[in-house]
């Protein structure tokens, strides 16, 4: 009997020092180290960088019939009033070289009313007239708006606004951004100009544009070779988030699909009214 009871005390005594030390090692084995809060943060920034390295923008094919033309750069038609830039008035938009050095500047929207952007070299101290014009297939002019110049060289925004005509499915526009440096008049002013055609986008593609976060519809509308929308979704997160290395990347890679390398560095100014 009094063997039976020593056994039973050691072992409640091994049992309750099997537990304590079970207690005590919960703490440990639930803290994160470093080690794991380390590749757990790589991981996820694996993830986020793997999710934007799938958004390569595909250039589309010219549309048919006449070539668009266009400008890029204003630069070379720089009139006598205006002042010399690091660089040249730029339309964010993407454009073509043919063999015969024609340059046309061309892009797609799913919008309505979409936005333009453009490098703009020259500031408000300067006396220099900026105009922003749309016109339609056949040259009229639909819409036309003064443009304030920046406090700073930068990158500007430019969107059609309620009171103007919506843009039509399958229908071409000719759009120019214009800096007339001289105040007579007399030489011609610096410009920049292309075409945008507004089109549709499969029942499919439309729903989940309609149902995922911003940075997923930036690669949908890459991928699908819709210039506008995914230079637009781009530009608001950067302005959201600027420190953000991941999405500075980004629209490195996107200024440079289009040659448009040196701009890529510039500020996205803030929008005014």
């Amino acid at each position: 009997m009094k063997s039976n009871s020593q056994l039973i005390k050691l072992f409640l005594v091994v049992a309750f020092s099997c537990t304590s030390l079970l207690v005590s090692l919960i703490p440990v084995l639930a803290k994160p180290t470093l080690g794991s809060l380390l590749s757990d943060g790589l991981r996820l920034r694996s993830n986020h960088k793997t999710t934007l390295a799938q958004a390569t923008f595909n250039q589309p094919s010219l549309p048919p019939g006449p070539p668009p033309g266009g400008r890029v750069r204003g630069g070379a038609k720089r009139g006598p009033g205006c002042e010399l830039t690091k660089l040249d008035l730029t339309a964010l938009v993407p454009f073509t070289q043919e063999a015969n050095s024609v340059i046309n500047v061309w892009g797609e929207t799913t919008q309505e009313r979409p936005s333009w952007f453009f490098y703009v070299p020259y500031t408000k101290d300067l006396p220099y007239a900026v105009q922003f014009v749309l016109q339609d297939q056949d040259s009229n002019e639909i819409y036309q708006k003064a443009i304030a110049l920046p406090d700073k060289p930068g990158v500007i925004r430019v969107s059609l606004p309620s009171t103007a005509p919506a843009l039509v499915v399958d229908k071409q526009y000719h759009w120019f951004l214009k800096i007339n440096c001289d105040k007579e008049e007399n030489s011609p002013p610096t410009f920049v100009d292309g075409v945008i055609q507004r089109v549709e986008v499969n029942p499919a593609t439309a729903k989940e544009l309609q149902t995922t976060e911003p940075l997923k519809r930036y690669a949908i509308y890459a991928q699908k070779g819709i210039w506008y929308e995914a230079l637009t979704i781009l530009a608001q997160l950067r302005q959201k988030n600027p420190e953000d290395a991941a999405l500075q990347t980004e629209w490195r890679n996107l200024l440079s699909s289009i040659h448009l390398d040196d701009i890529a560095a510039e500020p996205i100014l803030s929008d005014k009214p």
